[in-house]
C-alpha cells in the first residue's frame, strides 16, 4: 500500500493522481481534509503502508512524522521506501539517511511546479538514489509529474531543489518588485507580463503569474511565500564553506517583506 504523508497544496494533489493511477493509495494528514482517503487516524494508516511519499512541510514535521508523534519508523513496521518530496536542508537529509533504518530505501524527490503542476500532474521531481531506485520509482512518479531529474546519489536531488528554489525567489522578489514599480510608473500589468515573456526578463513567476498559486500573496508563516523563505534558509544551511551570502540573504529578505498584491 502507498501513503501520502501531509495531504495540503502538493501532497493532496498527488495523493489524487496516485489513487487515478489504479494505486489505491491513503492518505494521512493531522488535519482533517474531510475525505474518506485521507485519515487522521495513524493506526488507520501506519501499519497499512509499505511506500511512504513524505509531503509534510518542513524538518521539525518530518521528525515527527517518521520518529516523535506519528513515529512511522516504528509505528509503520511494513515500510520499506519512503520518498522525501518535501524541500529540506541537504545537510538535515543527509543525517536522515543515518538515523532511518538501512532496510528502508530512502529517496530524495522534491518536486517543483506550484500546486498548479500538482493539480496538473506535470511536476518536475529532482531525484536522488541509485540507478536502480530511481528506475523502480519512475512509474510512480510518472502518474505525478512530467519532468523526472535523476541528479546522482542520495541528497544530490535535495540539493539540487535548494538551488534551484533559490533561484525561484529570486525571481519572485525581483518580479515583484518590478511589478511595484510599474504600478507607480503608470504601465499596465498585463501588458508588462506579454512584454517580459518575451525579452530578457523572462522568468518562472512572471511566466505563470495568473496561474501559480501564490503570485499575489503576501508573506505568512503558513503560506506558500513562507515555504518559499524556508526553502532559501534550506540553501542557506547548504551553502558551501566562506561562500559569499550576502546576495541569497538579500532575497530572503525581500521574500519575508512581501505584502500581498491585488
Amino acid at each position: 500500500m502507498i501513503g501520502v504523508a501531509g495531504c495540503g497544496r502538493m501532497g493532496g494533489p498527488m495523493l489524487d493522481a496516485l489513487r487515478d493511477g489504479g494505486t489505491g493509495a491513503i492518505g494521512f494528514d493531522v488535519v482533517d481534509k474531510g475525505a474518506d482517503h485521507i485519515t487522521t487516524n495513524l493506526m488507520g494508516f501506519a501499519p497499512r503502508i509499505e511506500t511512504l511519499f513524505s509531503v509534510v512541510r518542513d524538518a521539525d514535521e518530518t521528525d515527527a512524522l517518521l520518529f516523535n508523534a506519528q513515529n512511522l519508523i516504528t509505528t509503520a513496521p511494513n515500510l520499506s521506501c519512503i520518498f522525501i518530496c518535501s524541500t529540506l536542508s541537504p545537510r538535515y537529509l543527509q543525517d536522515l539517511r543515518v538515523r532511518v533504518p538501512d532496510q528502508i530505501t530512502l529517496i530524495d524527490a522534491p518536486m517543483s511546479g506550484a500546486q498548479v503542476a500538482a493539480r496538473d500532474r506535470t511536476l518536475s521531481f529532482m531525484l536522488g538514489g541509485t540507478q536502480a531506485d530511481i528506475d523502480a520509482a519512475i512509474p510512480l512518479l510518472a502518474l505525478m509529474g512530467k519532468h523526472f531529474h535523476h541528479m546522482g546519489g542520495f541528497g544530490s536531488g535535495m540539493q539540487a531543489k535548494v538551488l534551484n528554489n533559490l533561484l525561484a525567489a529570486s525571481h519572485t522578489a525581483m518580479t515583484r518588485l518590478v511589478l511595484d514599480w510599474a504600478d507607480t510608473a503608470g504601465l499596465e500589468t498585463d501588458r508588462l507580463l506579454a512584454l517580459i515573456e518575451t525579452s530578457s526578463g523572462q522568468n518562472w513567476l512572471a511566466s505563470g503569474f495568473e496561474t501559480i498559486e501564490f503570485a499575489r500573496h503576501g508573506h505568512a508563516s503558513d503560506n506558500s511565500i513562507g515555504i518559499l523563505a524556508k526553502d532559501v534558509a534550506a540553501a542557506l544551511d547548504a551553502a558551501p564553506e566562506g561562500a559569499d551570502l550576502s546576495l541569497p540573504q538579500s532575497v530572503q529578505k525581500a521574500i519575508l517583506g512581501l505584502g500581498p498584491r491585488s
